[in-house]
């Protein structure tokens, strides 16, 4: 069976820190000013009586990607055996078609014309090690690993709690999971 790479964040943990901005963008050597990740502050309620949530946020790996199927050149692609969302660099003119298709707006322009995203730090995952915005995680609020395994942490904790997943009207039946 296919792996299904997810990612379970429990915004009660999380501190908003950026931890994992600055862990990606050293690991992935994203240039500055661009982000492969990023931490948001949602404030809901009214007052007295607000809650303050923090989630980091990424490329959902979804399992309907809309960039993918956007993409005239076929750069964006889902990896053989998982579904983690690719680009080739080589194949993308950077066109943005994906950059419109996705209703994350993970996606973005490097300065060499093609498009960058999060790989869930595929070159990690491949040795075995945890994606870099996980392994520096201080609150540890970041789990990662196989979807369909049923014994694995983050189907352990998708049953644990109540988990919402971002616009999911969008249909993309997505990869990262927010534990509320």
């Amino acid at each position: 069976m296919a792996k299904r790479y997810g990612m379970v964040i429990d915004t009660v943990k999380c501190i908003g820190c950026g931890d994992c901005v600055i862990a990606c963008k050293t690991e992935n050597k994203v240039p500055e000013g661009l982000h492969r990740d990023w931490v948001v502050e949602e404030v809901s309620g009214e007052f007295p009586t607000l809650h303050l949530e923090f989630r980091s946020e990424r490329c959902n790996h979804c399992e309907n990607p809309p960039c993918v199927h956007a993409c005239p050149t076929g750069a964006s692609y889902v990896q053989q055996g998982s579904n983690i969302t690719l680009v080739d660099g080589g194949k993308c003119t950077g066109c943005k078609a994906c950059v419109a298709a996705c209703p994350y707006d993970a996606r973005f322009i490097m300065p060499e014309g093609f498009i960058g995203k999060c790989t869930f730090c595929l070159h990690r995952v491949e040795k075995g090690e945890q994606p870099a915005c996980v392994s520096v995680c201080p609150a540890h609020c970041m789990t990662f690993g196989d979807l369909n395994d049923p014994s694995s942490e983050v189907s352990r904790l998708l049953r644990s709690r109540k988990s919402k997943t971002l616009a999911p009207e969008a249909g993309t039946r997505p990869s990262i999971h927010y534990l509320v």
